[in-house]
């Protein structure tokens, strides 16, 4: 593919690991999550690429080259050949392992600047989608893992908390709310011991379903006595690490 002389480069991080979101590369309903209803992708060199875009607009392709989890080639163009036809451009995406999760490179090479310039809003758009539909799918138990994490606090032997805090959360686990500021689990699980002690037979429970987007789960609490009576409520922020783990507790309270 010759005269691709105007590139346009973008770059996300997805809170996934890396063969998370390769699958969207490979599976073509999930493929179809991202880009619209009957999208579709044949994942091998030469295997065809259909995009629909809302309002009918057809987009497609073919694969040129596919190195599973870490890159993708793919021919790019529309049916209708405005405003370039189909495979008259070319679309390279790489991951990248990080800390954070999975970083998303993609250039798009086309044949000139002004065609290049009415993708930026497009892919500006399409990735921070892609981004959310998979952190979505790597932490669909986001409410479940809220559940677990406010069990901790009823739990009253130590050591049982401390195995359930690191089944959980990544061993350098921070929370933070207006009576909290630990770091790592071993720091929480001596902060809860101390809140049992002065607050004792209090139950935290989540209220309604977990909110998520891009990585960080929203979860409304409340705390009741031993009574039964509400004491407390607030938010919760959870930051997830991309093996599904919980990196990070923010509570605000109401």
């Amino acid at each position: 593919m010759t005269g691709l002389d105007f590139a346009l480069d973008r770059t996300v991080t997805i809170a996934a690991r890396r063969e998370t979101v390769f699958r969207y590369f490979t599976d073509s309903e999930r493929f179809a999550a991202w880009w619209g209803k009957g999208s579709t992708i044949d994942p091998r060199p030469g295997g065809a690429v259909h995009i629909r875009f809302p309002g009918d607009v057809a987009a497609g392709g073919e694969v040129v080259e596919i190195a599973p989890p870490s890159r993708i080639v793919f021919s790019y163009g529309f049916e209708s050949g405005k405003p370039i036809p189909v495979g008259a451009s070319r679309v390279t995406i790489t991951l990248e392992e990080a800390a954070a999760g999975t970083i998303v490179k993609l250039r798009h090479e086309l044949p000139n600047a002004e065609v290049r310039d009415e993708h930026v809003q497009g892919w500006r758009y399409q990735l921070s989608l892609f981004a959310n539909i998979v952190a979505k799918e790597a932490h669909a138990g986001a409410g479940e893992l809220a559940d677990r994490f406010f069990g901790c606090w009823r739990e009253t032997d130590a050591e049982k908390r401390r195995l359930q805090l690191a089944e959980i959360a990544v061993p350098e686990l921070a929370f933070r709310d207006p009576y909290s500021c630990t770091n790592g689990i071993d720091d929480l699980n001596a902060h809860i011991a101390a809140a049992q002690q002065h607050m004792p037979g209090v139950v935290l429970e989540r209220q309604g379903d977990a909110r998520s987007c891009q990585g960080l789960a929203l979860v409304e609490w409340s705390v009741k006595g031993p009574d039964g009576n509400p004491r407390a409520k607030g938010t919760n922020v959870f930051e997830l690490a991309k093996d599904g783990r919980i990196a990070r507790v923010t509570g605000v309270w109401a």
